[in-house]
């Protein structure tokens, strides 16, 4: 159980989609907008993890067409976001938006990011410590896995609206969004990478 825990930590505290664009809305909106995204944040990462446990991600992206067409419709998001970020100029800007992506948002983002069905996959279809009782083993895996997730997505959240807050030199800033912008780049290679 502590090596799932581990392997929750890592894979989900890492740099991706949900947790960059939560830290920007923390930056651009504060607490409270940024709580309400993350809430949708939250229930569309359970949403993916019930597609995954009930096998229907499997059957959905068996489908070689359908699946093609996700990951590039994924791969184009992740690219437009992480050129956002690159050529936001000399402010941590994340994602600029006029109004706060909302719970609607969140669940959106979730559904469509690769990282989240990659992370979903990797945890419930590995690390088993109750082999015997599979059905309270994913129970107790969905119980330890959001607890996490919601430590660390607050996490992100705080750093967005303290990295607002610090008033950086601009040469800091352009370095920070340089470095989230490739992270982006990251997790889109690291999906075309498992897709093919």
């Amino acid at each position: 159980m502590l090596t799932f825990a581990i392997a929750v930590l890592f894979l989900v505290g890492t740099p991706g989609p949900g947790v960059l664009s939560l830290a920007g809305v923390g930056a651009a909106y504060g607490y409270r907008d940024g709580l309400r995204y993350m809430i949708g944040l939250f229930l569309g990462n359970n949403l993916v993890a019930l597609a995954v446990l009930s096998g229907l991600a499997a059957l959905m992206l068996a489908e070689p067409a359908l699946r093609n067409v996700l990951a590039v419709a994924s791969a184009a998001y992740l690219l437009f976001l992480a050129y956002k970020i690159a050529f936001a100029g000399a402010r941590v800007a994340f994602i600029e938006r006029p109004t706060p992506p909302g719970i609607w948002g969140g669940i959106t983002l979730q559904v469509i990011n690769p990282k989240a069905y990659a992370v979903n996959t990797a945890i419930f279809s590995n690390f088993p410590f109750m082999a015997d009782t599979p059905g309270l083993e994913a129970a107790l895996k969905l119980l330890i896995f959001n607890a996490l997730w919601i430590v660390l997505h607050l996490f992100w959240l705080w750093l967005g609206v303290t990295i607002r807050r610090l008033n950086l030199p601009e040469r800091r800033q352009r370095a920070i969004n340089m470095g989230m912008a490739l992270a982006m780049l990251g997790v889109v290679v690291l999906a075309a990478w498992t897709a093919f």
